[in-house]
């Protein structure tokens, strides 16, 4: 049984964004920002390949020393609003979406979206973060 992915594209997690964690570059920018949202997903779950994903996908001037999860955190879905850019034949794109979150249990339940216009650029050949612009 093949499980679905984490980022909502619909197809199994296994054909879409974990040969993206296991090293294969992404073809789109939004193909790597699904990526690291599920990456991001796997990291509450203690996944060992994402911190190392999400670090990796980071441009070296804007990327943090570690990435960490945060603890209660779940994020609960992904909609990708557009997708500017990004393609193959592009150096740049920016990708805007919200993610859903949900944090606590019973009295202490809390939920909320972030919503983040992403950049991302072709670095290597690959495509990488750079850094986000939240979104009202």
């Amino acid at each position: 049984m093949s499980l679905p992915c984490p980022c909502g594209a619909g197809s199994p997690f296994a054909q879409h964004c974990e040969p993206i964690l296991d090293g294969e570059p992404a073809q789109s920018a939004e193909a790597l920002m699904r990526s690291r949202y599920t990456a991001y997903d796997l990291l509450q779950r203690g996944d060992a390949r994402a911190a190392d994903h999400l670090w990796r996908t980071w441009h070296p001037r804007t990327r943090p020393e570690r990435v960490e999860p945060s603890p209660g955190l779940r994020w609960t879905g992904l909609r990708v609003l557009a997708t500017v850019g990004g393609q193959a034949e592009d150096l740049d794109g920016r990708v805007h979406f919200r993610a859903s979150w949900e944090t606590g249990e019973g009295p202490t339940y809390q939920s909320g979206e972030h919503a983040e216009a992403s950049t991302f650029v072709r670095r290597g050949g690959r495509w990488v973060y750079v850094s986000g612009d939240d979104l009202p």
